[in-house]
């Protein structure tokens, strides 16, 4: 059966900014749905990120500094958890759906590092796979549709309910609903195996990223965009 009418684990992060290298997280959500898209109770986690929150990530999450030191988890125990969460559904061989993987997991990654915390990456003995990453898939299957590709103009574009944006475990549902859309919409994609898949993504991604940064490099001759997926490798 193709894999987008099996189980799907959903994650998403938000945090204190989009730097992957120096940003926290802030809140984030694992989500396992079945096959019929019902979803087992949510696993999810606010921490404390252990510095202030900028106050246009916090307009964006809803979450402040003075809530976060008051009821978050400390960085290092969440970290622990939210990695041994990831480890143990990819354990399954579940595909993990990740709206712009490269962001999410390699902020996790460096967030890990930086508290001391097995990585994911680490935990599995090689980077995290399968991933599903509806950006990438969206991109490579309609390259020239003008418009944003936010998660919401996703959702938007292929009819999933999104109930509260910026919110993890919302955020985390819909992505695994616009995979799931994806899937049904594109044979070609939804007939893939797994690690199939997950190469047709990586190559895609590192095609995007060198689009993007010939768009670039026309008023910045120095740019460089990360062509690598799903996660970035540490400088």
């Amino acid at each position: 059966m193709s894999w987008h009418k099996e189980p799907l684990v959903g994650f998403d992060l938000e945090t204190t900014g989009t730097d992957v290298e120096t940003d926290r997280v802030v809140t984030a959500a694992v989500i396992r749905l079945d096959a019929a898209g019902v979803a087992a109770p949510a696993l999810s986690w606010v921490l404390d990120p252990g510095v202030p929150i900028p106050s246009e990530a916090a307009a964006i999450h809803g979450y402040s500094t003075d809530f976060v030191r008051r009821h978050g988890r400390p960085a290092a125990a969440g970290l622990a958890e939210i990695t041994e969460a990831l480890a143990a559904a990819l354990g399954t061989g579940i595909p993990l759906v990740v709206m712009n993987a490269r962001y999410d997991l390699s902020l996790l990654d460096r967030e890990c590092r930086r508290h001391g915390v097995a990585p994911l990456s680490d935990r599995l003995g090689a980077d995290p796979a399968p991933v599903v990453d509806p950006l990438v898939l969206d991109k490579h299957l309609d390259p020239y549709r003008k418009g944003k590709r936010t998660l919401q103009a996703l959702c938007a574009h292929y009819g999933v309910v999104l109930d509260a944006a910026h919110e993890a475990g919302a955020d985390a549902v819909a992505a695994v609903g616009v995979a799931r859309r994806i899937g049904a919409k594109h044979p070609e994609v939804a007939g893939l195996t797994l690690p199939a898949l997950h190469g047709l993504q990586r190559t895609a991604a590192a095609d995007q990223a060198a689009s993007f940064q010939r768009y670039l490099r026309r008023t910045d001759p120095s740019a460089r965009v990360e062509p690598a997926w799903p996660l970035i490798p540490r400088g």
